[in-house]
């Protein structure tokens, strides 16, 4: 079996797709357009893309499967910063006095997805 893609709920999947192709420099398909009711995001291989679906309601409880990140170009808390300037927020911050931990942020529609520390931080942090 391939996991092909991670579907996404949206009420403006366009939006969505377009803060998710931002922050993971990934791009968007050139067949995608405003207004579209599925709209993707292009992973390299062998990651799963990530699709985009209208539907008709907003989020309105917890999800019951997210996102976990790990930098590969900066540190957590340098991902956590750009992500904020793309338009997330923080929802919850597990980050410990001693380095370790991680932070869950919303992206533009209340999705929650976490940021963790990158493998260079994990080698060189406490225990």
């Amino acid at each position: 079996m391939i996991l092909r893609h991670i579907t996404i709920d949206a009420t403006d999947p366009y939006k969505l797709a377009g803060f998710w192709s931002e922050a993971t420099g990934w791009p968007g398909s050139d067949e995608d357009e405003p207004g579209d009711d599925e709209v993707i995001v292009l992973a390299p291989p062998p990651v799963p893309s990530l699709l985009f679906i209208r539907v008709p309601e907003a989020k309105t409880v917890k999800n019951r499967v997210h996102i976990d990140w790990v930098p590969t170009e900066r540190t957590r808390d340098e991902e956590v910063a750009r992500f904020l300037t793309l338009g997330a927020t923080i929802h919850q911050d597990h980050r410990k006095p001693n380095g370790r931990g991680w932070v869950t942020l919303l992206d533009p529609e209340n999705n929650e997805f976490c940021i963790e520390m990158s493998e260079s931080e994990r080698s060189t942090t406490s225990q």
